[in-house]
């Protein structure tokens, strides 16, 4: 069975569809300074928008600030419907590297620049993304970054909070402080170290958005893959995020890419259905790098 265009999962005190959009890779190279097409950008945010996304990703250290300003040009005003959720917890050096913002007066200023250059009053969702570990989830506590967040929430300047790059720990840990609507890992096909974790927070109503959904940088490369998109006349990657429909009712997926071809092949992946033998094959993908 596969997810048609109706099908929702809460995010927040809102119903998000289950095919979103992820904005980052409309800012330049190495998600760094701006788009070489600002144009083909804002041309994307919109086909997104008119093909029925409701919920788009995003992140004021996307560019810095490009990304959040295309959708501000193409989008505002906001359909009522729209959930845009964005990430604070890190900024950009110079030299395009990741760093770490997780002091109080970081974690509000960016706040307030996601604000300003979103152009709303009020943040629908915001995830704070630990830093222990900029490649994956590292422990350490989230207490104090986390608790700054909770204030501006209490604030009004955040309706709701989420987490990113996180262990189950720290989500337990978060989830003492506040409510936690969302987290957001890195997880796809080949990528299932948080199997377990997606189903204890489906079972808590807790949303989960795998980022890199299609491997990132480095695309999902899989032989089984390839011949299960062939038997079904679609393209590998279509597969994938079919594969992350079917895993979990919580999963809320979030492609990026700054092509409408790709956007259209990435929102069709609604009306794929996976058979019982496409899904065991794949489902082996996993299972046969764990025993390697």
């Amino acid at each position: 069975m596969s997810p048609g265009k109706s099908d929702t999962f809460p995010l927040g005190a809102r119903a998000a569809r289950r095919l979103g959009y992820g904005a980052m890779q409309l800012a330049g190279p190495g998600v760094f300074g701006p788009p070489r097409d600002p144009d083909a950008a804002i041309a994307v945010l919109r086909e997104a928008l008119a093909r029925g996304v409701n919920h788009i990703d995003t992140s004021d250290f996307y560019g810095p600030r490009v990304t959040n300003q295309l959708i501000r040009k193409a989008l505002s005003p906001y359909p009522d419907d729209l959930i845009i959720v964005t990430k604070i917890g890190a900024r950009r050096g110079p030299d395009a590297s990741w760093l770490p913002a997780f002091s109080a007066q970081e974690l509000t200023q960016a706040v307030h620049d996601n604000l300003r250059n979103l152009g709303v009053e009020v943040l629908e969702v915001v995830n704070l993304r630990s830093m222990f570990g900029i490649h994956g989830p590292a422990e350490g506590s989230i207490e104090a970054p986390l608790s700054v967040l909770a204030d501006l929430q209490r604030q009004g300047l955040v309706r709701h909070i989420g987490l990113s790059n996180v262990t189950p720990a720290q989500i337990e840990e978060g989830r003492r402080i506040c409510d936690i609507v969302c987290v957001q890992n890195h997880y796809n096909l080949a990528n299932r170290e948080d199997d377990a974790l997606i189903d204890d927070l489906a079972r808590a109503g807790i949303a989960y958005v795998p980022f890199f959904p299609l491997g990132g940088f480095t695309p999902l490369q899989s032989s089984t893959l390839s011949e299960v998109a062939r038997g079904l006349g679609a393209t590998p990657m279509q597969v994938a995020l079919a594969w992350l429909l079917r895993r979990a009712p919580n999963i809320l997926l979030i492609p990026g890419t700054s092509s409408l071809a790709h956007l259209r092949e990435n929102l069709a992946v609604a009306e794929l259905n996976l058979t019982e033998d496409a899904v065991t094959a794949l489902d082996g993908v996993w299972a046969r790098r764990g025993s390697a």
